[in-house]
């Protein structure tokens, strides 16, 4: 069902139908409002969009009639010519139709989108304001008769009347606003009927006048349409005719291009990528150049040419060649490579690199080339290294062109340079004469060269960072378990040094350290030299502590494991014992002789000791020292460890190498087996070691082969003890 009527005697009432008849109203306006907006906004669209057509379709006549076909040949057929100026044709037509196309978009406007934007604007939004004056009135008179009616009967008579007049003024106003209302309703319903409707008529006779207008073109273009036609059939026969021809000529040119090959006795051309170089610390570049070679005047000229990037044609660049050199990839790491000297630029020496091999020897022909001559080089073991100021300045050198150019890269110190270019770079460097080049700057070397020759140079040197007269002071801190106590000896030893390898030793530790540049920890104890880098090569220490073995103090589980990391999972081992017996009035200790062999197990300190042949000097006190050596290739020095021993000579149980006290085996030699007791706890990390709890008592103790462990029996076990988790009784 449609719409209620509206009726003027309802404006009296006011009655609930009477609102309710209002809002259907007011609801169909918004909707007809809401639909004429949107319809506005999709002709706005449709507009725009012929417009954008009209646009695209007048670029495509532009083009058509600008473009003009280049045919082969001197003259063109009568064909040909019909073909040209088939592109005038199709640019006319196009353009005629588009302004058929803009005339309909003018007539749209006119006759369709102003007169639904008017009806919409004005009459709708007259609506609009006149509902909303209707409401206002409704709020003012029905607000003061709920004033009226809360007043006090008590107030005075002419109080009362004065109310009363007031709120009748007020009714005779809200009725007249909703008389106005409802007749503005109505005028509207009534009104959107012809002025919705008319608007589109308008807008489908416009439509159909442009097509019209289309078709009229389209007969008038039909003739002209036919004859083309014929036109380029007969062109398309002619070009079946000549196709087949154009292959086999081309066939035959593949099967043997050399015969088709254009060359000339005056010049040579093709492709060259030359390198050009640029200040720091933007290092080189090689760029892509066609190059024509005049062979008499020996006059090379150069344009930039890039077909990747539209074969932009660039400026031409002319050098005159005096020589010309093969350049070989020990200098330069590039395939291909001419080093041609030239006479007319800044840059003496020109460096190219050909596209192939065959390209290579080409360009090698055509500017007489030569090939380089040979130079021989220092081997490694007689390069004249020294830690004087040229190989200090190289080692800064090379450090800083390695974290410049390459910290980052994978294998650092892993991967090797090419042996001939590793020692030609060293040989350079270490020459007062040649040693200014900045590696950092340079491209003639790469990396992997660098670092390669940095480590020759320090391989070479007559003796090592770190002095052979201090070599086995540095590795004892490197067996204790704290790791303060480490960091101020080595603080001690470095100042020991001479003052020229403690700043190499300084430069390197920092180097490898600090970039990691090895990609495992390179100096002893990395984590701890990179944290207390800045006091080991710092200012030298007050005093200097000495480099015994430190007092016992709590120990934690990193030190335990710290000790046991390097060393192997073996049990206990008695034959690389050696005993040794010191008298306290004694400088030196006196070794006891082993009466039953000399083995190939037995230490060097062993055999070293024992070679005197003097017996052993025994005394009621007496210290017993237990040595562990290792091979001497290992380059780490004796672990030694003392104690005081009370009991008595006739009290120490002999044994024999090979067993620990069994009975099978009777003692031949003499070892001092003691108690110790547990001071901390521990737990066994392996098979071969005990656990145990505060104040467990162990027999037989021994010092084990290893630093800082030792052997002994618990509870009828024997294992390994961290050292510092006992006490010697």
């Amino acid at each position: 069902m449609g719409l209620h009527p509206l009726e003027f005697s309802e404006c009296y009432l006011d009655c609930p139908a009477f609102r309710e008849k209002i809002k259907a109203h007011e609801a169909e306006l918004d909707k007809t409002g809401r639909f004429i907006k949107e319809l506005y906004k999709d002709g706005k669209n449709l507009i725009n969009a012929t417009k954008q057509l009209s646009l695209a379709q007048k670029k495509f006549a532009q083009c058509l009639g600008e473009f003009k076909f280049e045919y082969i040949g001197d003259a063109k057929t009568d064909d040909e010519k019909c073909i040209d100026e088939s592109l005038q044709e199709f640019s006319s037509f196009l353009r005629n139709l588009e302004d058929q196309r803009d005339l309909m978009m003018r007539n749209i406007t006119e006759t369709l989108m102003k007169p639904l934007e008017k009806f919409r604007k004005e009459h709708l939004g007259s609506a609009k304001a006149e509902r909303k004056r209707y409401e206002k009135e409704t709020e003012k008179y029905y607000s003061s008769l709920e004033k009226l009616l809360n007043m006090s009967a008590k107030k005075k008579e002419p109080q009362l009347q004065e109310a009363d007049m007031s709120v009748e003024a007020m009714r005779q106003h809200f009725q007249e606003s909703s008389l106005e209302y409802v007749c503005k309703l109505q005028e509207i319903q009534e009104r959107k009927k012809f002025e919705c409707v008319e608007p589109m008529l308008a807008f489908f006779q416009t439509v159909f006048t442009f097509y019209h207008q289309g078709y009229e073109l389209a007969k008038d273009f039909d003739h002209y349409k036919k004859a083309l036609q014929i036109n380029i059939q007969n062109t398309r026969s002619r070009f079946e005719g000549t196709r087949s021809e154009v292959y086999e000529l081309m066939k035959r040119i593949k099967e043997s291009p050399q015969e088709y090959r254009q060359t000339s006795p005056i010049s040579s051309e093709g492709y060259l990528y030359v390198q050009e170089k640029r200040p720091p610390p933007f290092g080189s570049s090689w760029v892509k150049r066609y190059c024509t070679l005049v062979k008499e005047q020996k006059i090379l000229h150069m344009k930039t040419f890039d077909q990747r990037s539209g074969g932009k044609l660039g400026e031409t660049e002319s050098v005159t060649i005096k020589s010309c050199i093969r350049k070989t990839t020990d200098t330069l790491d590039r395939r291909f490579c001419l080093d041609i000297e030239i006479t007319d630029r800044p840059i003496t020496v020109l460096t190219v690199q050909a596209l192939s091999e065959d390209d290579h020897r080409f360009w090698m022909h055509a500017m007489g080339g030569k090939e380089p001559v040979r130079q021989t080089f220092t081997s490694a073991s007689n390069i004249d290294a020294q830690l004087d100021d040229v190989g200090i300045s190289f080692v800064k050198n090379a450090i800083n062109a390695i974290e410049t150019r390459g910290i980052n890269d994978q294998g650092l110190y892993r991967v090797v340079g090419v042996s001939s270019k590793v020692q030609k770079l060293l040989s350079l460097m270490i020459d007062e004469k040649s040693s200014g080049i900045d590696l950092a700057a340079s491209e003639d070397w790469d990396v992997k060269t660098i670092t390669s020759a940095l480590k020759l140079y320090l391989r070479s040197l007559p003796e090592p960072l770190m002095t052979y007269e201090l070599y086995k002071e540095f590795i004892v801190p490197a067996k204790r378990f704290v790791a303060e106590s480490r960091v101020q000896a080595i603080h001690c030893l470095v100042h020991k040094l001479p003052e020229r390898n403690r700043l190499v030793l300084s430069l390197v530790t920092k180097h490898l350290s600090s970039q990691n540049a090895l990609g495992v920890g390179a100096v002893a104890d990395p984590s701890e030299m990179k944290r207390e880098k800045p006091n080991i090569f710092g200012d030298a220490p007050s005093s200097s502590p000495s480099l015994a073995a430190t007092p016992l103090s709590a120990p934690t589980r990193q030190s335990k494991r710290l000790s046991r990391q390097n060393r192997p999972l073996a049990v206990y081992n008695p034959q690389v014992l050696d005993i040794q017996t010191v008298s306290p009035s004694s400088e030196s200790p006196a070794l006891v002789n082993d009466e039953t062999s000399v083995s190939s197990n037995e230490s060097v300190s062993s055999q070293s000791s024992n070679a005197s042949g003097t017996p052993p000097m025994k005394s009621k006190n007496h210290h017993a020292t237990i040595s562990t050596s290792l091979p001497e290739n290992t380059g780490i020095c004796t672990a030694t460890a003392s104690w005081m021993n009370s009991a008595s000579p006739a009290s120490v149980t002999p044994v024999k190498p090979g067993s620990v006290g069994t009975e099978k085996n009777k003692p031949e030699e003499c070892v001092t087996l003691m108690k110790a007791k547990a001071v901390y706890p521990c737990e066994a990390e392996h098979d071969s070691e005990l656990s145990f709890q505060v104040g467990a008592i162990f027999h037989d103790v021994t010092l084990s082969r290893e630093p800082g462990w030792l052997e002994g029996v618990l509870e009828g076990k024997r294992g390994l003890i961290p050292e510092n988790y006992v006490q010697i009784l």
